[in-house]
């Protein structure tokens, strides 16, 4: 099973405006896109697993802290699987693979956070390999003031 990886990206900026990028992701494998928004900033949705299917998840509004843990025991998770938390945002342009094998979600940050996930499985193949935790089975939703 390989990690999640975290591909950056870019900014230019004009006297026209903006175009944001992120040139290393390529759609290879993707099969599928849906976009995602929560009614309020804080509103928690998750966990979300595959066995097969892998993700990519990227903000284009707001800002968005999202989850993803290797999932050792499809039937009953331990409740210490080490979580990795990333911090996804519009004007800082990134796309987050998470492999299959791990299940994954996210809390908006913002109220107008905008979430657009690409897919390797059809929606068919998916509702096949489609797995679902409680939300705070893993609950690293919490934002640490400093």
């Amino acid at each position: 099973m390989t990690e999640p990886v975290l591909y950056s990206g870019g900014l230019a900026v004009d006297d026209r405006g903006e175009v944001s990028f992120v040139n290393d992701f390529d759609f290879a494998g993707v099969k599928r896109f849906y976009t995602v928004r929560n009614h309020r900033a804080g509103f928690v949705r998750a966990w979300h697993a595959h066995r097969r299917e892998a993700k990519y998840v990227t903000v284009v509004a707001g800002a968005a802290l999202v989850g993803a843990v290797a999932i050792d025991d499809w039937d009953a998770p331990s409740l210490d699987l080490p979580v990795k938390r990333f911090i996804l945002a519009a004007h800082q342009p990134r796309v987050l693979y998470v492999p299959p094998g791990y299940a994954n979600g996210f809390m908006s940050l913002t109220a107008d956070a905008h979430l657009v996930f690409f897919s390797t499985s059809s929606v068919q193949d998916s509702q096949t390999d489609d797995v679902r935790y409680d939300a705070r089975r893993w609950d690293v939703w919490t934002v640490d003031e400093r």
